[in-house]
């Protein structure tokens, strides 16, 4: 019961052979020719097939990951932010020329369906994961089944707008929790943190040695203890447990599962997301209260999401033709 998991991402396309338990028996790592959808294809069939060549077991399926909208057939792309597709029939496409069942899904649905199957979610029937990067992802499990949306594209968790008229979103509107809960964010906060002096000190002299604050510098700090680093990265944790507050008030999830970059700060950015859940909280006394957690999965979860979920599609329509 083996499949293959393909993670196309913006700079890179990573692809593994995964076992029914979750398990990586195989892996390969490409650049992402991003500029082309005709060398992409080529470059992911390249990988499939090379794949395929080292298994042991007969490859039941193929799942695909990407970041964009994709219908709830799990086989068009309507858009993608970092490739030229455009209504893209990628899961056509790829069957026509591997001769496998493939099943294409959001990246970060298929990241939290590892997780909930494999990671931090396991043991639970409903889970949201919010993965903290560059920008804010989000996936949805209600009882043990991944929530897509009557269109394919819900769960969209990243442009949840929780300050009105707030800054401005790449998604065209305001407010959205990506422009107060991710790690472009989090930057904006430890530079303006930096800007103010007194504990922001630390991070202004960081930034004079290196000539601007990034990702990694801020990690750093937050790994030594920097005051204003902490401060930066509990402004951050405020946002995003506001919004799981307005998350649990709509779904009434055991567990929220926090990934992506950010997320390795693990208890520093647990512990400000808990206390601004519990104080925006509706009925708070009498709503019971989920786990907060870290994902466990990291830089797996999209192959090892991805195969899965094409090996659950294969289970569910045997026998049936698609449509």
């Amino acid at each position: 019961m083996h499949a293959i998991g393909i993670d196309i991402g913006g700079t890179k396309i990573a692809g593994a052979i995964v076992d029914q338990l979750g398990n990586i028996v195989a892996s390969d790592r490409v650049p992402t020719p991003a500029g082309d959808s005709t060398l992409l294809e080529d470059a992911v069939v390249q990988m499939i097939d090379s794949l395929r060549a080292r298994a042991e077991e007969e490859i039941v399926a193929i799942g695909v990951a990407a970041a964009g909208f994709v219908d709830a057939a799990q086989s068009t792309v309507y858009y993608a932010p970092n490739i030229d597709w455009r209504n893209e029939p990628f899961r056509e496409k790829l069957e026509a020329r591997v001769g496998t069942a493939v099943v294409v899904d959001n990246d970060a649905n298929a990241a939290g369906w590892a997780e909930f199957r494999f990671g931090a979610g396991r043991l639970v029937s409903d889970m949201v994961m919010l993965t903290i990067g560059t920008g804010v992802g989000g996936a949805i499990v209600a009882g043990d089944r991944l929530f897509r949306g009557g269109f394919g594209a819900g769960a969209e968790l990243g442009h949840l707008r929780v300050v009105p008229d707030g800054l401005a979103c790449g998604c065209g509107q305001r407010g959205c929790i990506e422009q107060y809960g991710s790690g472009r964010a989090l930057l904006r906060m430890a530079n303006e943190i930096a800007d103010a002096g007194g504990i922001g000190q630390g991070l202004a002299r960081v930034r004079s040695e290196h000539g601007e604050l990034d990702g990694r510098l801020v990690g750093e700090q937050i790994a030594a203890g920097d005051a204003g680093a902490i401060a930066a990265l509990r402004q951050l944790g405020h946002w995003l447990g506001q919004a799981a507050a307005s998350l649990s008030a709509v779904l009434d999830p055991q567990r929220f599962v926090f990934g992506g970059g950010v997320s390795v700060a693990g208890e520093l950015l647990l512990e400000p997301i808990r206390a601004a859940y519990l104080e925006h909280l509706p009925a708070r006394g009498y709503h019971p209260e989920p786990d907060f957690v870290i994902a466990e999965l990291v830089n797996d979860a999209g192959v090892v999401g991805a195969a899965d979920l094409a090996r659950v599609w294969v289970a569910e329509h045997a026998g049936t033709p698609r449509r």
